[in-house]
């Protein structure tokens, strides 16, 4: 136990130093070839942070073990939205850019309400309109939905990228890092926050299995959380550096990453099984998406007291879970 809970206090501190560092680098890269940090946020530090959970559900996914790699997904999108926004915005108000608005809250709410339309078609088909077994399976993310899902997210980096030259000529106020340290700080980064990342959730795992929690709650909870941890973490720090579309830009891209890259690499790899449970889990995250695009329309921000009501929810969401 002792030995565990020093691994855990050593990945967060990777976390931490990895998400200064990769912030750093991002936010000198953005000023350096003149292109938005909400760009940055949305396309390198979103790819790099959700590599831990493109590493997990990647690995379950080819040793068949579909819960891990789907019930990952989904609950680290409800952790980034209600979590690490949620925190961003406890921290600081964040603003909220009109292409968030109009590009990449549709595009994540799109990509949630199609996988769910996917699944529920199957699942009515069958009559199963209501469900007592949680680990029963009732559909499954074929490899034709998985290569939708991916090429979706292809056409979305087309639309990014294609974005980002017609903000190339955003202004910055004085000199950047130079390129070299912004590549190294973004190197040195991304492997302190994946080892972060690995070492947290083994720890956490293993802490968890002395507690006697059983194997589904442990991969609801502490893996969906642990391979959330460097999009909080950075998340974090660049809301305390005021780097707005930093924060919000990895929360979307993460989030999009995670259910059209990830999944979708996944299930094509090998299809994917849906119990009853990720059925509730995925409808959880429509509902969250949604809501918080909401919050983010009235003002064009999250504010605090918004921020505290999605940590409520999330709350709320985790002893659901548990009971459940």
């Amino acid at each position: 136990m002792l030995v565990l809970i020093i691994v855990l206090l050593v990945g967060f501190a990777c976390l931490i130093k990895g998400a200064d560092l990769f912030v750093d680098g991002s936010s000198g890269l953005a000023r350096l070839f003149h292109v938005p940090s909400l760009i940055i946020g949305l396309t390198i530090v979103a790819l790099g942070t959700s590599a831990p959970e493109l590493a997990v559900s990647v690995s379950a996914s080819i040793q068949g073990a579909n819960e891990i790699a789907l019930s990952n997904v989904l609950g680290s999108n409800i952790f980034n939205l209600l979590i690490v926004l949620g925190c961003c915005a406890l921290l600081y108000p964040v603003p909220v850019d009109r292409p968030i608005l109009k590009r990449d809250f549709p595009v994540s709410v799109t990509a949630t309400l199609f996988l769910l339309l996917s699944i529920g078609i199957k699942v009515f088909s069958q009559g199963n309109f209501f469900f007592h077994n949680m680990d029963q399976d009732v559909a499954i993310v074929t490899r034709p939905i998985g290569l939708i899902l991916f090429l979706a997210f292809l056409l979305y980096l087309f639309i990014l990228i294609k974005n980002a030259r017609k903000d190339s000529d955003a202004d910055y106020e004085g000199e950047g890092l130079p390129l070299w340290k912004c590549l190294l700080y973004i190197g040195i980064g991304i492997a302190a926050i994946i080892i972060g990342g690995k070492m947290v959730v083994y720890s956490a795992k293993g802490i968890a299995s002395a507690f006697g929690m059983s194997e589904t709650l442990i991969g609801l909870t502490v893996v969906a959380v642990g391979t959330s941890l460097p999009e909080l973490v950075t998340s974090l720090v660049a809301a305390h550096k005021q780097e707005t579309g930093l924060a919000i830009g990895n929360v979307l891209g993460s989030n999009i990453f995670n259910l059209m890259f990830i999944l979708g690499i996944s299930s094509m790899l090998h299809p994917v099984a849906v119990n009853v449970a990720s059925v509730y889990d995925l409808t959880i995250l429509l509902f969250v998406s949604i809501l918080t695009w909401l919050f983010a329309i009235e003002k064009k921000s999250v504010n605090r007291l918004e921020g505290l009501l999605m940590v409520a929810v999330y709350v709320g969401i985790l002893i659901f879970a548990i009971i459940r």
